[in-house]
């Protein structure tokens, strides 16, 4: 399994305290230096089941900046959305694992930390 997560957010740090304290073997992406591309944010979006504005920070700075709030939610918006999360990987909601059984969860509380660890066998 792997764990996307900005080291400076709480959510990410219990996301792996709680691995760790279920002994669970993963892998940390830093995604704000090691920046997913366009086809990553897509392969995830499908794992996740989720369209890309379900996993942007709208509150953010840079989100405001590029008036997000106003971009159109539909398929011919899409590819706008994911090039503006590739390009601006701080507005990419946070932590996301992907498990090993292909699923995907934005993991932000205990429970959905708990799912992801299931999705991977344990």
């Amino acid at each position: 399994m792997e764990i996307w997560i900005n080291p400076a957010c709480s959510k990410c740090r219990g996301a792996l305290a709680l691995l760790d304290a279920e002994g669970a073997e993963y892998t940390v992406r830093r995604y704000l230096e090691d920046v997913p591309s366009e086809d990553e944010i897509r392969a995830v979006l499908d794992r996740l089941g989720l369209e890309p504005w379900d996993i942007t920070r709208t509150q953010e700075a840079e989100a405001k900046e590029l008036g997000l709030k106003e971009w159109p939610r539909d398929a011919d918006s899409r590819d706008r959305w994911i090039a503006a999360l590739a390009g601006h990987p701080k507005l990419i909601q946070r932590p996301i694992i992907t498990a090993d059984d292909g699923t995907a969860l934005v993991a932000r509380s205990e429970e959905a930390v708990r799912e992801a660890l299931a999705h991977s066998g344990r």
